[in-house]
């Protein structure tokens, strides 16, 4: 595990930082809440130095965040922010404790013979059925291999994400690799970097292969890119893990477990 000092405190200055572009942030309690445009969500997160979160804490965090026709989410660091999710079960919500990670010694992979990794530019026509690929295969554990057999999602809500992330990777705050097999996207992710005090740290986020293409190394291949590519620039790189499982992954690629994320959120009752 990494011991250089500082690392979750320069975690929790990113993620106070992130949403300051897109989202004014409205303190709740103990809780720092952006309200910002629902293309983009950023969950609440407990604030630096404001003591124990409690229930109505929560609870008036999820009220605004409902409101202003965000999905209800609370996300933070359990070693920073002991008893939180006590908290959040106790207003309602689920709560999922993921390993997160630090790249200590980034290695680089190379994809399987065809596959092919691209950086995804702001005017790429093909962005929607990008996303696609990281809907179906969050979404869909068992979902079909191409996206082509799948039609685009084209509502105004989905019209809204993809135009948000056209103007996050024009801008440098989403850069996004794709890659591509017989001319079709199989897997992709993205890292987010921000700058806090003139250094820079970025998140490796939506690493996702297709359901039915897993096994081949790919979702390994490009979390190694992302993390070559964030290091060029980047003091920092960190990510959450979907599961241990993935998490023995992103080890083989140079990230180091460092401690835990906590996410909740609101699940329709089965």
């Amino acid at each position: 595990m990494p011991t250089r000092p500082g690392l979750l405190e320069c975690i929790e200055r990113y993620h106070a930082a992130a949403p300051l572009p897109d989202a004014p942030v409205t303190a709740v309690g103990a809780l720092d809440v952006p309200i910002g445009d629902p293309a983009w969500p950023y969950p609440a997160r407990p604030r630096t130095g404001a003591g124990r979160v409690t229930t109505d804490d929560v609870r008036a965090a999820v009220a605004l965040q409902q409101e202003a026709g965000l999905p209800a989410a609370l996300e933070w660091v359990p070693e920073c922010s002991p008893g939180t999710a006590t908290a959040a079960r106790a207003a309602g919500l689920t709560v999922e404790e993921l390993p997160l990670l630090v790249a200590v010694d980034p290695v680089e992979l190379l994809l399987p013979a065809g596959v092919r990794l691209y950086v995804v530019g702001a005017d790429d026509p093909e962005l929607p059925r990008y996303q696609r690929v990281a809907a179906t295969a969050f979404a869909h554990p068992g979902g079909p291999a191409d996206v082509h057999d799948v039609p685009l999602d084209t509502s105004p809500e989905a019209r809204a994400r993809t135009a948000a992330l056209r103007e996050r990777i024009a801008s440098g705050r989403t850069v996004m690799m794709v890659a591509v097999e017989d001319g079709r996207p199989v897997a992709v992710g993205s890292h987010q970097p921000v700058d806090i005090g003139g250094a820079e740290v970025s998140e490796v986020v939506g690493v996702a292969t297709l359901p039915r293409l897993r096994g081949r190394g790919l979702g390994a291949g490009i979390a190694s890119a992302l993390a070559a590519h964030a290091t060029e620039t980047a003091d920092m790189v960190f990510l959450a893990a979907g599961d241990d499982d993935v998490a023995r992954v992103y080890e083989r690629v140079g990230f180091a477990r460092l401690a835990t994320t906590a996410v909740a959120d609101l699940r329709p009752v089965d």
